[in-house]
């Protein structure tokens, strides 16, 4: 289990620096799976299911999280995938709740298949 996944969501205020790329890099070993897009300002993750049915349980569950934490990812759904996309938008880029809402998303996918 990731340490994140112990940790809870803070708001961050607009004029709070974006982590730093270098840092996010970093931050993915404990929330394996998920992608640092290429301006280092999001992190985004792919989950498949066999079904929709499947797929719209999974996303009721990660907004479940989300209003836990206080901390809203970007979520596209189709026909068996769930595109989950995780950015601070008060900052413009990434902060440790996306970091701490990846982990515990990756916590729910554990139990399915």
């Amino acid at each position: 289990m990731s340490d994140l996944t112990s940790q809870h969501c803070v708001p961050c205020e607009g004029g709070t620096p974006p982590m730093a790329k270098a840092e996010a890099e970093q931050k993915l070993a404990e929330a394996p799976g998920w992608q640092l897009a290429q301006d280092g300002l999001s992190i985004s993750r792919q989950f498949k299911f066999k079904n929709f049915v499947e797929a719209l349980a999974f996303v009721d569950r990660v907004g479940e999280i989300a209003e836990a934490e206080g901390h809203h990812p970007d979520i596209e759904l189709s026909w068996g995938k769930a595109n989950i996309r995780l950015s601070t938008h008060a900052i413009k880029g990434l902060s440790l709740n996306d970091f701490i809402v990846a982990a515990k998303i990756n916590e729910l996918k554990r139990g399915v298949s």
